[in-house]
């Protein structure tokens, strides 16, 4: 998959195409019909499936002081959308001289003009342009001035009658619900980043850490998670199992929220690596303790409980 950070200047072999346009934090479920749409539009129209997204999420500039609160870094959704069959991706710097842009230029200029989409692709409730003010219906109005099609998608339920949503899917993590964030995302909700050095606590114990930060991502429910861990290696990535703590932790300039992640069976050298880990399952809550003793001991209790629920959903997933 190509990826733009623009769309002047392009080759030609990136204009031309079928253009899903949205946010698509978390690349969930629902944000997965969409794909499928366009790759069904492109395939009609013997072209390829492209995404168009913003970045930041226009979220961050605009409520600049709100908790953190993505599902998926851009590094990952550049994986999921390659994942998803999309032959390009277009990601484009949401700052403030873009939020000024109205919705027909943003049309006029970047979908018709630069380009040259056949078809779009978007959300029912997808809004675009400055005061986002446009919406399904004024894109079908462009879209017949510059001669594109147009599909504005319902929102797509669960088996269950819910819709599937990004913000469905953050409350769930923020209470700990780990299955049915996976069972929403269509997949186990990853966090990656650089492993920071840290002051070695739990090697001091016997049980060495990986930590990272969380930084914009989401905080989930505070405590212990069962989680698989690999050092990112595009087709060659290796998963190990893996106990995780999510909480905070005294540091220089205060308190700061730490992802923990102490890999079971193995003993990779993890420092200033790119880390993946996915979150598998729930086992227990923040908590405190008296002594260092009485930690160990549920450190220890944690990693076995890790591991059963591991092994677990591994059986669940060979049935």
């Amino acid at each position: 998959m190509a990826v733009f950070r623009h769309t002047t200047d392009l080759p030609e072999d990136a204009r031309g195409s079928v253009v899903a346009i949205g946010n698509f934090d978390g690349v969930h479920r629902g944000h997965g019909a969409i794909f499928a749409e366009a790759r069904a539009r492109a395939a009609r129209l013997n072209t390829v499936a492209s995404v168009l997204t913003f970045e930041p999420h226009p979220r961050e500039l605009f409520q600049p002081d709100a908790v953190p609160f993505r599902l998926s870094s851009l590094r990952t959704k550049v994986r999921l959308l390659e994942d998803a069959g999309m032959a390009h991706l277009f990601v484009l710097q949401f700052d403030w001289d873009f939020a000024r842009i109205s919705a027909d230029a943003f049309v006029d200029e970047m979908i018709a003009a630069n380009l040259k989409a056949r078809h779009v692709v978007i959300g029912r409730d997808f809004r675009f342009g400055n005061r986002r003010k446009g919406d399904a219906s004024l894109m079908r109005i462009k879209a017949a001035q510059h001669g594109f099609g147009v599909s504005a998608l319902n929102p797509v339920a669960d088996e269950y009658g819910e819709v599937i949503s990004s913000s469905r899917i953050r409350h769930l993590l923020r209470h700990g619900d780990v299955g049915e964030a996976t069972r929403l995302l269509g997949r186990p909700w990853e966090v990656e980043g650089r492993v920071q050095h840290g002051a070695k606590n739990g090697r001091s114990i016997g049980f060495p850490t990986a930590n990272l930060r969380l930084d914009s991502y989401l905080e989930p429910l505070h405590g212990i998670y069962a989680v698989r861990a690999a050092v990112d290696a595009g087709a060659e990535t290796r998963w190990w199992d893996a106990v995780a703590y999510v909480g905070r932790r005294p540091v220089v300039d205060g308190e700061d929220v730490q992802l923990e992640v102490h890999v079971f069976d193995a003993s990779p050298d993890l420092y200033d690596a790119h880390l993946r880990v996915q979150f598998v399952a729930f086992v227990r809550g923040d908590a405190t303790f008296d002594d260092l003793e009485s930690m160990k001991a549920q450190v220890a209790a944690d990693c076995d409980a890790a591991r059963r629920l591991l092994d677990t959903t591994r059986s669940d997933d060979a049935a």
